[in-house]
């Protein structure tokens, strides 16, 4: 808006500046005083006594003064706004020339500054305790890992020298387990450092020497039971019940070695975990884990000569599966069997048809309606699972635990969760009686849902409130 107004104010003073105007007064035809005022060229000369052009010319020219003062200030404004528009956007900033509200600006931009640079320091110093921190957890982590494997490797040493095997030279304690990269798969985590060590100082130094006691020569009466040593813990709620295994006679590819381990809580049981290691064993690395085709029942399976026999659920009728092929072999139905709660052991959890090995072979231990609850001893042929002899005892089958058979005798467990239960009874099936006993057996975890007995080992395995037991034993010379 200032160029169009100086353009006109230009355009009067150059008229009034470069010409000289005149007035005329004259009387038109009707008498009328007329005033004409006319512009003469630069030659002719004003016309003297017409004050009253004079007068605007002079008002005119005033305002052109006015008007030429205010565009010198605002000229000289713009050109001291443009100097420090120039300071201001340049590499150095002159403070005498800067205004005190520019000044204070740079103050503080230079106070920010300092705060920035102070808090980038603080961060770097964040980020390298930060990393130190990530290693030192590493190492921790590292020696976590080599303190298991070494508790790991003790306790198969330990069992190794239990079941009189020489550990193998070429095992260190820096040995991974074959089947571990299978874990994920199926959500089993290993176990807990400080748990491993728990359960390592659990086992008396006494046991070791105890073993020269034990009767591995033949068959004997039961007289003693060590007390139990927990080899490991289930990690999910699946395992509050469950049975775990090892083949007294094992078949190619199975081992002494080679391990067997079932969860039993719900409806659906499938799942076959398989170790070929104890290490793996203890530490939650499957090297497979077997998907049965006719789900099981409850906690009585077992392991023999490369097969896994097991109750079909919700059946009277035991399943022959072999784990080499993963196929069903053979099943059959034990005839009038109680099954599904009928004549459970006293802790329940469906135990109708309880399956065990001894130095003879395969056996099936149940009730009947014919004999009215009171436990019933049958011996199974392994191939057709036909039953070859049957005993009835006098011993009912719900006022009992749980019961396992060494060299054809029935022992029985008092009580599934009293710390100082027994064994109690056992039925001779050579005499055909049974005796009073009165041999400590400890749960430890008060909740013991499975009890069995391994030839092989002469060893007592359990499964005792999510914890896998084992229990050496003392038989009696014959």
């Amino acid at each position: 808006m200032l160029g169009p107004q100086l353009l006109v104010l230009g355009c009067l003073v150059w008229g009034a500046l470069g010409r000289t105007a005149s007035l005329r007064r004259a009387n038109d035809k009707n008498g009328r005083c007329l005033y004409t005022f006319t512009v003469p060229s630069p030659t002719e000369s004003s016309c003297p006594g017409s004050t009253e052009a004079n007068s605007a010319i002079q008002e005119l020219q005033r305002v052109s003064s006015a008007q030429r003062s205010e565009l010198e200030a605002a000229k000289s404004r713009l050109s001291a706004l443009e100097t420090l528009m120039r300071q201001l956007g340049g590499d150095v900033v002159t403070p005498s020339l800067m205004p005190p509200a520019v000044e204070d600006m740079q103050r503080e931009l230079d106070n920010l500054r300092r705060e920035k640079s102070s808090l980038e320091q603080d961060y770097n110093n964040f980020l390298q305790e930060k990393a130190s921190l990530e290693k030192e957890k590493r190492q921790l982590e590292n020696e976590n890992r080599n303190l298991a494997r070494r508790l790991a490797s003790n306790r198969q040493e330990m069992e190794m020298l239990r079941l009189g095997q020489c550990p193998q030279i070429k095992e260190t304690a820096a040995d991974v387990p074959q089947g571990s990269k299978e874990v994920s798969k199926w959500g089993v985590q290993k176990l807990d450092y400080q748990e491993l060590k728990s359960e390592l100082t659990e086992v008396p130094a006494s046991h070791i020497f105890k073993e020269s006691l034990t009767n591995h020569s033949g068959c004997g009466e039961l007289v003693w039971v060590g007390e139990p040593i927990a080899l490991r813990k289930a990690e999910t709620i699946a395992g509050k019940y469950g049975v775990w295994m090892r083949d007294p006679e094992p078949v190619y590819p199975y081992t002494r070695e080679t391990t067997w381990r079932v969860d039993t809580v719900g409806t659906d049981i499938r799942q076959v975990f398989e170790y070929d290691q104890i290490v793996q064993f203890t530490q939650g690395y499957p090297s497979k884990v077997h998907i049965l085709p006719v789900p099981m029942e409850s906690t009585g399976a077992v392991v023999y000569r490369g097969a896994l026999y097991y109750q079909k659920h919700t059946s009277r009728t035991v399943i022959r599966y072999e784990l080499k092929s993963e196929s069903v072999k053979a099943q059959r139905d034990i005839p009038n069997a109680g099954y599904h709660g009928q004549f459970p052991y006293s802790w329940g959890g469906y135990t109708d048809i309880d399956l065990a090995v001894d130095e003879s072979g395969l056996w099936v231990i149940y009730s009947t309606e014919a004999a009215k609850g009171a436990i019933v001893l049958s011996k199974v042929n392994p191939e057709t699972l036909e039953l070859e002899q049957s005993w009835e005892t006098n011993i009912r089958k719900q006022s009992v635990a749980n019961a396992f058979i060494i060299c054809g005798t029935l022992y029985t467990v008092s009580s599934y969760s009293a710390a100082d239960a027994t064994i109690n009874l056992a039925y001779d099936t050579s005499a055909g009686s049974s005796k009073a006993l009165s041999i400590p057996f400890k749960n430890q975890f008060q909740y013991s849902s499975m009890v069995d007995y391994n030839p092989a080992e002469k060893k007592i395995f359990s499964w005792d409130n999510f914890n896998m037991m084992l229990y050496d034993i003392r038989l009696s010379q014959m």
